[in-house]
């Protein structure tokens, strides 16, 4: 029989579990703002927040595709060939591009991620290939695919307006972070209250029991992989702004970065589980971490290094919490 001090220590601890990303974020923001009296200006916290929104664009699609027990290695690939292709579309022709709008080259970078979504989703529901396998073959290729189309050259020239999102702003606020805080309140909602969310968590805890109870698995799988390609062109756009040409070796490591995030916040590397609020928190937390380190002049080598024991941790972390 479950007595009254068990089930309080049981409370007690999954407290602890919800709220650690969020207290490890207060305690590095401590730690930076007594080592580095820039921290905490103005400047520096916008800076935290739009270099956080193209990965916190990426994440909220991860977050739905490791719901599946899934995984999308093929992120940072597909928002380099997305950006290239919107690139070439909107360079002007004697740059070597078609000189469309920055309308139309949004739309067609957005579509190519989406494609290269639907492509994952149809190795992996179609095939029965693991997502593991699958979209580590789609980095490979969407990274040659945009070597190829540039002669791995980075695309330039671009119209002013091709950069809006990533370098503009409304009312003081940069459309990057409004893009992102929008996207994730609505991915909030997809995830908690619509039949896509639902059926995405399904998948992760018994995806046979799902099936057996009618539900056709393939389609929903796939749309959201279609999801995740496409929330990946749409942080390459934000991304292009902030660069100013479209390079296609561009988001190199996103994938780490978005699934340390994704697993910080909450989310389970075997399905089931996910929080698209602990997944903003985990994406501020990394952000957090290396605009910290830059601050304290420490060298990129010693970042790298940072990051993948923030990422084991983070695993760790997910074994506990599933234990």
């Amino acid at each position: 029989m479950t007595t009254v001090p068990d089930k309080v220590a049981e409370g007690v601890g999954s407290w602890l579990q919800r709220s650690m990303p969020l207290v490890a974020l207060m305690l590095l923001v401590l730690l930076f703002s007594l080592l580095s009296p820039r921290f905490l200006s103005i400047d520096n916290l916008a800076n935290i927040a739009v270099q956080s929104s193209h990965i916190g664009l990426i994440a909220i699609g991860m977050t739905l595709v490791i719901a599946t027990g899934g995984i999308d290695l093929s992120v940072g690939s597909v928002l380099a060939l997305s950006i290239c292709v919107a690139g070439l579309a909107m360079a002007p022709a004697d740059a070597g591009g078609a000189g469309l709008s920055h309308v139309t080259g949004w739309c067609i970078g957005l579509a190519t991620g989406a494609l290269a979504g639907a492509v994952n989703g149809w190795l992996i529901s179609g095939l029965g290939l693991s997502p593991f396998i699958a979209t580590l073959g789609m980095m490979s290729i969407a990274r040659g695919v945009a070597n190829v189309l540039t002669d791995g050259m980075p695309v330039e020239d671009l119209p002013e307006a091709a950069l809006a999102l990533g370098s503009s702003s409304i009312a003081g606020m940069p459309w990057s972070v409004l893009l992102w805080a929008g996207i994730a309140t609505l991915g909030g909602l997809v995830l908690g209250w619509t039949r896509l969310g639902r059926y995405a968590c399904a998948m992760g805890s018994n995806e046979e029991a799902l099936r057996l109870s009618g539900v056709r698995i393939g389609p929903w799988k796939t749309a959201l992989y279609v999801l995740s390609g496409l929330l990946s062109a749409a942080a390459g756009l934000i991304f292009l702004g902030r660069v100013s040409n479209a390079q296609p070796s561009a988001g190199v490591g996103f994938e780490l970065d978005a699934i340390a995030a994704v697993v910080i916040g909450g989310a389970s590397l075997m399905g089931g589980r996910g929080s698209m609020s602990g997944t903003v928190v985990g994406v501020v937390l990394m952000g957090v971490l290396r605009n910290g380190l830059v601050l304290m002049d420490v060298s990129a080598f010693w970042q790298q290094l940072v990051i993948g024991v923030v990422v084991v941790v983070a695993v760790l972390l997910d074994r506990w919490r599933s234990a």
